[in-house]
């Protein structure tokens, strides 16, 4: 087949026929393999929890003014009331946000803002930070082997870093934050 090629479309025309397949080929499995990681969703926070700490600031800057309508946060974030209306299902299941129905109805603070932090939020809506795949407790490996990559303890403490610093900052931080960022 390569000779009968050769005759027809001379040496030069193959080799570049043949380099420019070898090359997209290997492009492809270039890109397949460095965006495989951001496929998979390793440490990236989902709409929801991104979502659920926008609403929760908004609600956070009116509390103890009137209860927010789900509305009026949809309207000043850009969040769908759908969405909304899930996310605040599950805050109000783990006793986060509070209903006040009526016509001056919404959502108010089950607790002060200080008292809630960002790895509450995460865990109403099932938020996991997570860098690595694999359990703690477990021997095999994320990449499926019998061992653990060499570079695991590294993840493993980055994800350590990243949930102690939800842990700290609490609604309050964000709200005084952004006020001072106004000023």
């Amino acid at each position: 087949m390569i000779i009968i090629l050769k005759k027809k479309l001379g040496l030069s025309q193959l080799r570049d026929k043949m380099l420019a397949f070898f090359y997209s080929g290997y492009l492809t499995i270039l890109v397949r393999f460095i965006y495989t990681p951001v496929k998979q969703g390793i440490m990236r926070l989902t709409s929801k929890g991104r979502y659920a700490v926008m609403a929760l600031v908004d609600l956070a800057k009116f509390n103890g003014i009137n209860p927010v309508s789900l509305r009026d946060i949809s309207l000043r974030q850009g969040i769908s009331l759908d969405y909304l209306e899930q996310i605040f299902s599950k805050l109000r299941k783990k006793e986060i946000v509070q209903s006040v129905r009526g016509t001056q109805g919404g959502y108010i603070l089950k607790r002060k803002a200080k008292e809630i932090k960002l790895t509450n939020i995460f865990d109403a809506v099932d938020e996991k930070v997570k860098t690595v795949q694999c359990k703690k407790e477990s021997k095999k490996g994320c990449n499926g082997k019998s061992t653990k990559c060499l570079t695991h303890n590294l993840w493993d403490e980055l994800e350590t870093h990243i949930n102690s610093f939800f842990d700290k900052k609490s609604l309050d931080d964000l709200v005084k934050e952004n006020f001072e960022r106004r000023l």
